[in-house]
């Protein structure tokens, strides 16, 4: 039996541990940095070196039996359909490379002018409003269209995309709540294999038109990879970029005089956005299943045990970001793992920093203070994902020339 602090109790899916899990962070990485959550049935590593040193080792931290805790006998890979994300070499090393194919850095530079013309649109709709939602006008909207138009699927389809993505994040295994979760994938899985055959049928200049002619060492994705991507794309995409976002408006909301600052300065966006990614990750922690036995702060992880790894606690642990409980947007965080790292480093990194640093420079530019209305906001409850289903901000429409 794992001995544990105790005095410490943690869980991913503690509704009153997500509203705010940086002080239980701080308790793990002092008191307990292997730590055994019998509620979530996993391991719990909360200190940075800790979680580095395993994300960069799937020889022993495999991702290939599912990236979330589950209770004891549930295997997410016969729920899902396969998933780069869930995968390990030498079949991420082939995967990777095939869709690396069509998901090119330079597809994405090309999408600059495209995504500020979608924020300036969605911005203008909320113009005259002196209180409005952030996640169902700005944050939500903005990701899905881009991933819509990538695609090149319908826009009107987004609100959908939106459901399915929110319904699957906030199912709780670890209660083996997975019906609402599965069946918005099936959804999913349904909209995207009509679409594939239309594009085999029909090629266009898009995602998914690449996705579908992409080969690498003659080898193609499969139908079920193919699907399995278009999850991947839709939750890690969207959600990272909806909850980056709107972390970023409670943050800068709390943070008025950085906020005015990055508005007279947009050169800091860049940083700031690193930063924001730092002190309040969008993706809290990921799940991997040990190999063979690892031994760690005096306890003894078994092969087949799964392991959480705390991307949050890492980005706010001391002994790798000083005073890492301040938000700080000079600060250079170029360690921090918000998008992993390794071989699952996000493929989708650079999308969402290009649109989160459009986002925010044009937002600053626009509205130069704002206050959110926390009192108002429902944050998700999911265990993976830090973030607002829906975010009330006041007095975001004063624009910033008028001071």
């Amino acid at each position: 039996m794992p001995m544990n602090d105790q005095h410490l109790t943690y869980s991913p899916f503690d509704p009153e541990i997500t509203e705010d899990p940086y002080p239980v962070y701080r308790e793990l990485r002092h008191h307990a940095p292997a730590y055994w959550s019998a509620q979530a049935n996993t391991w719990v590593l909360s200190r940075y070196d800790d979680v580095s040193a395993a994300l960069v080792d799937p020889t022993r931290y495999s991702s290939a039996s599912g990236i979330f805790p589950t209770p004891p006998g549930v295997d997410m890979t016969q729920l899902f359909l396969p998933m780069l994300i869930m995968t390990d070499p030498p079949r991420h090393t082939a995967l990777r490379k095939i869709v690396s194919k069509a998901f090119t850095p330079r597809r994405i530079a090309e999408l600059k002018s495209h995504v500020h013309a979608i924020v300036e649109d969605l911005l203008s709709h909320s113009a005259d409003s002196s209180r409005w939602d952030f996640v169902s006008e700005f944050s939500g909207p903005l990701p899905a269209i881009v991933i819509a138009d990538m695609l090149g699927v319908p826009r009107e389809d987004r609100d959908r995309f939106r459901s399915w993505s929110t319904t699957l994040i906030q199912s709780n295994p670890t209660r083996g709540e997975f019906g609402p979760g599965l069946d918005a994938a099936a959804a999913l899985y349904d909209y995207f294999s009509a679409f594939l055959a239309e594009r085999r049928a029909h090629p266009q200049d898009d995602l998914m038109s690449a996705l579908v002619q992409a080969e690498a060492d003659g080898e193609h994705l499969s139908e079920e990879e193919l699907l399995g991507f278009c999850l991947l794309l839709l939750v890690a995409g969207h959600e990272t970029t909806t909850n980056l976002l709107s972390n970023s408006a409670v943050v800068l909301s709390e943070n008025p005089e950085s906020r005015r600052l990055l508005t007279d300065r947009p050169e800091l966006v860049p940083g700031a956005v690193e930063e924001l990614l730092r002190y309040d990750s969008p993706v809290q922690g990921l799940s991997r299943t040990l190999i063979q036995p690892v031994d760690l702060h005096g306890q003894r992880m078994m092969a087949g045990d799964t392991v959480l790894l705390l991307f949050g606690s890492a980005n706010r642990d001391e002994d790798a970001f000083p005073d890492a409980d301040r938000f700080d947007i000079h600060r250079a965080p170029e360690r921090q793992v918000a998008f992993g790292r390794g071989i699952h480093f996000c493929l989708g990194a650079a999308l969402a920093r290009l649109e989160a640093r459009i986002a925010l420079q044009t937002l600053l530019a626009s509205r130069r203070d704002w206050e959110v209305d926390l009192d108002s906001a429902v944050r998700l409850r999911s265990g993976p994902i830090r973030g607002y289903i829906s975010l009330p901000i006041e007095h975001a429409c004063a624009p910033a020339q008028a001071e």
